[in-house]
């Protein structure tokens, strides 16, 4: 997922400030999630568990992200690929939705360890954090394409 945000913020990056702060942001979460994970190369020598405000404050990244690409980032892109035609509101109406479903899972994840205080719930931590970084890659990958329309489109 890195990998991708490298690439994304070559192709867009100093292209707009909105989408430069939004990959900045999405950089922050990939980092924090890596950590919290212990994905190379923030992987640990020892087997333990993360802390829990170390899960609360990803929690937090995490909302703030898909909060900023439903309310600033999504409205905007859409909204230019409207003017700029059928095919690109069409390739905007089919994304949007399906970037949505990806939502769900953030938000599952996020009311279930920021509002517990069963320590026992981080045993579960590893298979949670598999699922959701499987919805952020593919949140990321359908981000990425909206771009991808706008930026061939507008560029």
């Amino acid at each position: 997922m890195l990998r991708q945000l490298e690439k994304a913020e070559q192709k867009w990056g100093g292209s707009n400030t909105l989408i430069d702060h939004w990959l900045n942001n999405r950089r922050k979460l990939l980092i924090n999630y890596c950590q919290i994970a212990g994905i190379p190369p923030y992987e640990s020598t020892e087997k333990s568990l993360p802390a829990a405000g170390s899960i609360k404050e990803f929690c937090a990244l995490l909302v703030d992200y898909v909060s900023e690409g439903h309310f600033e980032v999504y409205d905007q892109v859409v909204t230019a690929c409207e003017k700029n035609g059928v095919t690109s509101q069409s390739v905007a109406q089919n994304l949007v939705p399906r970037i949505s479903e990806t939502t769900d899972s953030a938000l599952d994840f996020n009311d279930k360890y920021t509002e517990s205080v069963d320590d026992k719930l981080l045993y579960q931590l590893d298979k949670d954090l598999s699922s959701l970084g499987h919805a952020m890659e593919t949140r990321f990958e359908l981000e990425d394409r909206l771009l991808e329309e706008l930026h061939t489109k507008h560029s």
